[in-house]
């Protein structure tokens, strides 16, 4: 067995040790959810932390790992008998992104289930994980039924399982731990809200503090166990004071000022609903009994707040994670309740005392003006070429709006998502089929009409029916897919004007909210001067692409082909690395081609190579002024989509888009 790295030894990373010990403590806190970038010891912090746990008692011989002391009455197992139990160390289990559902909540056998009317379950990691710790790694890649299995388990503490009238439950408590690179792609909010604590952990900049993470993980490889041991005295130290901060966690006391500060500080940062109050709560009397203390003070409540609150202020992926600190020490001093004796308020402590306080943060919002000088029309004039040349400053993005669906017609079989019409696991059932290795979702009435007939050939002769494997046939669902949506800008001096480029990337923006929403993968691609570029590669991280949207530069001529050429690369290369996913390309332009040899006719060869593969497109008409040359449409009906005005992307004008995209489509298949 591999000797785990002491979770002492890891260097630094405060705040996520601290985060994994209060969960250790107190399990009602409700897990941790640890971001940062790749190498900053997040799998190792996790996996070190098992070794900590007390080790716990269970029922000899229970797959579900009952407690002897009070086992659940309802496990499949069961029921046990009093006796002494037996103690193992507590486990961590590990959920591989590309688990099925099977394998996290446990499978029925449906071939027994039919034939002999019995309960044959075999468990799955849930029921693995019960009184220890799940972990996940790359948690924002998990598809989303299972994401919310996992988080409905965790914060019922209980397992259910219901296939074809046949239902199992048991236990499931444990301590939740995901990881994630933020650059990979975000969790929903809903989701985010789930997990208690959230910790952001980046690799230290100090030269000394990384000449030590290297020193201890060169001398951990050398010998594992030779390294282990000089830590076995910390280690065990830690492992005691766990055990004593939760045999003193029931003592510990929650006054009602602490509970005052709790209230206000979530009112004040705008947390929704209630959840974010009571983790609080339980994560500052999680501290009070690590501390040794039995009462809450406005320190703990401090630190709950900088560990539970700011995943839950992100509204959409652009907004950056973190608190105001400087806001949170305002609202704590405010309700500490030790006013001073001159405090001219009459009645400090009557209903509403925090109706004086300082008004909700009313910073700039949006940056309507810039201050810049309005550009002049350049649309037509000669540039100088390169991408440099005639280069303006990066225009600010306009407010996003919200936009309405856009899909790819046909019917899929990419990743799950929200965005087209696909086959999948979950979702509506459309028909029945022979299954493809192990069978995941029995469709009932098929299985018994393909057995029905071939009862007496099968000697049938009592009330079950003779299930044989050729007979089982699984449902065929139809659900929702992610798509690729990779936009294709139009960067060029044709673009520049100040206002124009502010609402075209106000518009990205939304559309790029839209695919944050329904689970797409984004591309970003720009075009201008002689070249285009590969400005963001295909990601999962919306919010990448945000960032580089907002640095876009403007300038130079408009390479159309060149640009259209380079989005027909990047999908080419995507389709080897995932053919499973189909693309939307949106492309954002005036529809104008200047520079080198026939750019029109250029760009309409281009064109024409999606039209012939048939990729659904949408051409985001920027053209502005009361002369318009229609140019946008007409790359439109060379690419085989659809064309709309910036001022019809707004609101429900919309919405005859998706008609639109998958007419066209019909018509140039």
């Amino acid at each position: 067995m591999t000797t785990p790295f002491p979770f002492t030894a890891v260097v630094g990373q405060d705040d996520l040790r601290l985060a994994l010990l209060l969960n250790a403590v107190s399990p009602a806190v409700g897990g941790v959810l640890v971001r940062g970038e790749k190498g900053t010891a997040k799998s190792t912090a996790v996996r070190a932390l098992s070794a900590l746990l007390p080790a716990v008692a269970v029922v000899p011989g229970c797959r579900f790992s009952c407690d002897p002391a009070a086992p659940d009455p309802s496990c499949p197992d069961g029921p046990h008998e009093p006796g002494p139990g037996a103690h193992r160390p507590a486990r961590m289990v590990e959920l591989p992104v590309g688990a099925s559902e099977d394998r996290l909540v446990g499978a029925l056998d449906i071939e027994r289930a039919l034939a002999e009317g019995v309960k044959a379950f075999e468990p799955g990691l849930l029921a693995d994980a019960h009184r220890g710790i799940l972990y996940v790694d790359e948690v924002n890649l998990l598809h989303d039924h299972l994401v919310d299995l996992l988080l409905d388990a965790a914060a019922m503490g209980a397992s259910y399982v219901e296939r074809e009238g046949v239902s199992v439950r048991h236990a499931a408590r444990f301590l939740l731990v995901g990881t994630m690179n933020p650059e990979e792609g975000e969790l929903r909010p809903q989701l985010l809200d789930r997990f208690g604590l959230t910790v952001e952990v980046a690799a230290s900049r100090e030269p000394d503090q990384r000449v030590e993470v290297v020193r201890r993980r060169l001398a951990y490889d050398d010998d594992p166990a030779s390294f282990a041991a000089r830590w076995a005295g910390e280690e065990a130290a830690v492992r005691q004071r766990i055990v004593a901060a939760r045999e003193l966690l029931p003592q510990v006391r929650l006054g009602d000022g602490a509970l005052r500060q709790i209230a206000a500080t979530c009112a004040a940062f705008e947390v929704d609903g209630m959840r974010a109050d009571i983790v609080m709560a339980r994560t500052a009397t999680a501290l009070a009994a690590w501390a040794g203390r039995t009462d809450v003070l406005a320190e703990d409540v401090r630190q709950a707040a900088l560990l539970a609150l700011p995943h839950r202020r992100r509204r959409n992926p652009f907004d950056a994670p973190g608190l105001d600190e400087d806001k949170l020490d305002r609202t704590l001093e405010e309700f500490s309740g030790e006013s001073p004796d001159d405090d001219p308020d009459p009645d400090p402590d009557g209903p509403g005392g925090g109706g004086g306080g300082p008004a909700p943060d009313a910073g700039p919002q949006g940056g309507g003006d810039t201050g810049a000088r309005p550009e002049e029309g350049d649309g037509g004039e000669p540039q100088p070429s390169g991408a440099g040349a005639g280069e303006q400053p990066a225009a600010r993005a306009a407010e996003p709006f919200r936009t309405k669906a856009l899909s790819v017609p046909g019917i899929g079989e990419g990743a799950a998502g929200r965005r087209s019409r696909a086959r999948t696991e979950h979702g509506r059932t459309t028909g029945a089929r022979r299954p493809r290795g192990a069978l995941t979702k029995l469709h009932l009435a098929a299985t018994v009409q393909a057995a029905a007939p071939h009862q007496r050939a099968r000697g049938r002769s009592g009330p079950g029916l003779v299930i044989r494997r050729d007979d089982l046939r699984q449902a065929a669902r139809e659900g929702r897919e992610g798509n690729l949506v990779l936009f294709v800008v139009d960067a060029s001096g044709s673009m520049a004007a100040r206002q124009r480029m502010s609402a075209v990337k106000g518009a990205v923006l939304s559309l790029l909210l839209d695919a944050y929403q329904r689970r797409d993968k984004v591309g970003l691609v720009t075009f201008r001067g002689s070249a285009a570029d590969v400005a963001l590669p295909p990601t999962s991280s919306v919010d990448a692409a945000a960032a580089r949207l907002e640095s876009l530069p403007t300038g130079g001529r408009t390479p159309l082909a060149a640009g259209l050429l380079k989005a027909h690369e990047v999908l080419r290369v995507e389709r080897l690395r995932d053919p499973a996913r189909r693309a939307l390309v949106v492309v954002v332009t005036d529809g104008r081609a200047t520079g080198g040899p026939e750019p029109v006719a250029l760009a309409g060869r281009a064109a024409r190579l999606f039209a012939a593969e048939q990729v659904a497109s949408v051409v985001v008409d920027c053209e502005s002024g009361p002369v318009r040359l229609g140019l946008a449409g007409q790359l439109a009906t060379e690419l085989g989509g659809t064309a709309v005005t910036l001022d019809e992307l707004r609101a429900d004008a919309i919405a005859g888009l998706v008609k639109d995209v998958q007419g066209t489509s019909r018509r140039a298949a």
